[in-house]
């Protein structure tokens, strides 16, 4: 926000520095809720995706920010990614046929290798870089590292994907209580050490109920959950999770939205105060989320009413 044309240069300043003090007044009460409680925030493919590479790269640079200012206040941010589009545009530079069933990627052998290729050695490694343009902060690793996530397959015809077991958050803790920032690829181990590739989503809640996440927050590449999917002005500010739970089983929310939904789902009902999704392409929209009244997607809570947006109540 800028001072009104015809404003004189000194006032124009003092203007813009009241503003400027007045988004930092409004962010406090949100700083000493959140201090020293984690957040979960999954980074989805399609976030990192789209545009060309200097949008790509400018997307990830925000973000990162987003991430270091919230480290920097006292919160505790944990970064879960996907990499859906990563992974199919290096198959399809391979020369190699991506087939869905029920919207899940048929992972075989060989495909497992491009998927641990892409999450672990390439889009948790740019995460990670991005972070530490900051500072010595963030820490890269996978479900396979310290057994952090047990896997068990989903359907012997979709191959090496799996569903989560059980998340052992302790490796995660560690790092947390070192003022470090995990980033966790999405690759889970079964008790032979089997690998398996796991819906980023589930793994995101998976992660926040096992840590007892203050905040689950969904970065994709729409602007939240709608009551009809096609109207972008139906956007739910708040929703229930009785109320998410019906629209998923009307079919109302549907396609790629429906693990974001039971994500969030099962995360509040497993102790996560709140979930949320919102559009990542939008600049410093996990800002805005968290710490600002307006907010700037959907909140889900346990205890919400599906209706206008309430502000956080006070830190208690």
């Amino acid at each position: 926000m800028t001072a009104p044309a015809g404003t004189p240069a000194g006032e124009a300043t003092v203007a813009e520095a009241t503003v400027k003090a007045a988004v930092l007044v409004e962010a406090l009460p949100y700083i000493l809720r959140f201090w020293e409680r984690v957040v979960v925030v999954k980074y989805g493919g399609n976030a990192l995706a789209g545009g060309g590479a200097e949008e790509e790269a400018a997307a990830l640079a925000s973000f990162a920010q987003d991430i270091v200012l919230m480290r920097s206040v006292g919160m505790l941010p944990v970064v879960v990614h996907g990499g859906g589009p990563q992974i199919g545009e290096l198959l399809a530079r391979l020369g190699k046929e991506t087939e869905f069933r029920d919207g899940m990627r048929v992972t075989d052998a060989e495909t497992l290798d491009v998927v641990r290729m892409v999450l672990v050695g390439k889009v948790n490694r740019d995460i990670v870089s991005a972070v530490n343009v900051h500072g010595s902060l963030a820490v890269g690793l996978s479900g396979e590292d310290a057994k952090l996530i047990s896997a068990v397959p989903r359907d012997a015809e979709l191959g090496f994907v799996g569903d989560v077991e059980v998340v052992a958050p302790e490796i995660l803790e560690r790092l947390l209580a070192q003022g470090l920032i995990p980033v966790v690829a999405t690759i889970g181990t079964d008790d032979a050490g089997q690998a398996y590739n796991i819906n980023a989503d589930a793994v995101a809640g998976a992660v926040a109920a096992a840590l007892g996440a203050e905040k689950l927050v969904f970065l994709t590449d729409v602007s939240g959950i709608r009551s009809e999917p096609a109207d972008p002005a139906s956007l739910l500010r708040t929703v229930s999770a009785a109320d998410l739970e019906a629209m998923v089983a009307a079919g109302t929310a549907a396609g790629g939205m429906v693990p974001k939904a039971e994500a969030c789902i099962r995360a509040v009902r497993g102790g996560v105060r709140r979930a949320h999704v919102l559009d990542g392409r939008v600049p410093h929209a996990l800002l805005l989320e968290v710490f600002t009244d307006e907010g700037v997607g959907t909140m889900v809570g346990e205890d919400l009413v599906t209706a206008g947006r309430p502000a956080e109540e006070p830190a208690p």
